[in-house]
């Protein structure tokens, strides 16, 4: 039983060891282009995970998802620049996270009274005001044209382009390999906090929440406490994608914070599995990655324009939403759980598949001599191998 353990234990270090030294060894091959699409997908994983655990484990539908990222990004940008209190960026990202979960707190009493399509409604009106605010409270943040976003330094190391360069094995860090780092060690404080809350008593409280609030209630849950604790921490999450988004961009501005936005956190869930850490992630890196990569591809993809030729053919921009969107339509017709839903149904139907006795002309009615027929020496007698019930 020990080495059976062991042995589990191993298979599961290796697991999640493999893809992180993999994720470490990307900086010193790629190119900024394909780091920055990391950096973005990260954030957008982080934020993902967040709603998530929001929506998919505690079925209670947000809207405004965007709200609560602008609230971390700009919270950061303002602590730490100037106009604003000029603390040390360190300090200013972790208030930023506690800004955007202090919002959420002021709107938990909202979220443990109204459910469904009312909440949606509710977090809907968020996004308006937040990008009202954002547009008219120049001294904060810059009006339309926004601010840029100061960089984040820890310990005297920067987190930015350096002078003289930083170069680490021949290959010159500059900030895309810098911010690489911080967004893996905060993508990984996210994946492994948010699985902790999914296998903890959290976790089995929000999905009983989700099932049968009147269930949930028999069985001792606070209701009004657990979805008021649910939005605060979907916050948090947000805040701290906000937070390096504005790092990763170097600059915010209002109109990146708008309803489109939260919509493609939406698609982000369904697509990867609502309620799943690992969905959330694949489908942020789709939705992410997707626009991205069919700017930099346009002039070798038919139908799609390039940015900026003004010929009235779809760009790319365009042309990924309407992926995503036919994407969301099939994942919702066939595998309602996602990506991750999908891949998990098919590893355990290759489990299930029934073994390869041999490879033909080997059996007993080839006419070449088999291990039964050589010791039973009766060929009539000769057990035919059970299979394995699919």
């Amino acid at each position: 039983m020990s080495d059976l353990l062991k042995s589990g234990r191993l298979r599961g270090s290796a697991t999640f060891l493999l893809p992180a030294l993999l994720l470490c060894a990307l900086p010193f091959y790629l190119d900024a282009f394909w780091l920055r699409i990391g950096l973005f997908s990260m954030a957008a994983a982080i934020g993902a995970v967040g709603l998530s655990l929001l929506s998919g484990t505690a079925g209670q539908l947000s809207l405004g998802h965007a709200f609560f990222l602008a609230v971390g990004a700009y919270g950061y940008v303002w602590l730490a620049g100037e106009p604003g209190p000029g603390l040390p960026p360190a300090v200013a990202a972790v208030l930023a996270v506690l800004l955007a979960g202090a919002a959420g707190g002021l709107f938990s009493p909202v979220a443990g009274r109204v459910k469904g399509v009312y909440l949606g409604v509710a977090t809907l009106a968020l996004v308006f005001l937040g990008h009202h605010v954002l547009l008219t409270a120049d001294s904060v943040t810059g009006g339309f044209n926004g601010r840029s976003v100061p960089p984040l330094e820890l310990g005297g190391f920067t987190f930015a382009e350096t002078d003289p360069e930083l170069t680490v094995l021949g290959v010159p860090f500059g900030a895309e390999e810098r911010l690489w780092y911080l967004g893996l060690a905060l993508f990984a404080l996210t994946w492994f906090t948010a699985r902790g809350v999914l296998r903890g008593r959290p976790g089995r409280a929000l999905a009983a929440l989700r099932d049968s609030e009147t269930a949930a209630s028999v069985m001792g849950v606070p209701v009004a406490r657990y979805r008021s604790s649910a939005f605060v921490v979907s916050s948090m999450y947000a805040g701290l994608a906000g937070v390096l988004l504005a790092l990763s961009f170097r600059r915010v501005v209002p109109d990146y914070f708008s309803l489109l936005l939260s919509v493609d956190y939406l698609a982000m869930i369904v697509i990867g599995g609502l309620g799943s850490v690992a969905g959330a992630t694949v489908g942020a890196v789709f939705v992410t990655a997707l626009p991205l990569l069919m700017t930099r591809y346009a002039d070798q993809l038919p139908l799609v324009a390039t940015p900026g030729s003004g010929d009235g053919s779809i760009g790319p921009t365009e042309a990924s939403r309407y992926l995503y969107g036919a994407a969301i339509v099939v994942i919702l017709l066939y595998a309602p759980d996602g990506l991750h839903g999908l891949a998990r149904r098919t590893r355990a139907r290759l489990r299930r598949r029934p073994p390869v006795t041999g490879p033909p002309g080997t059996g007993p009615s080839s006419g070449a001599p088999s291990a039964e027929t050589d010791t039973a020496g009766d060929t009539a007698t000769t057990a035919r191998a059970k299979e394995h019930t699919p």
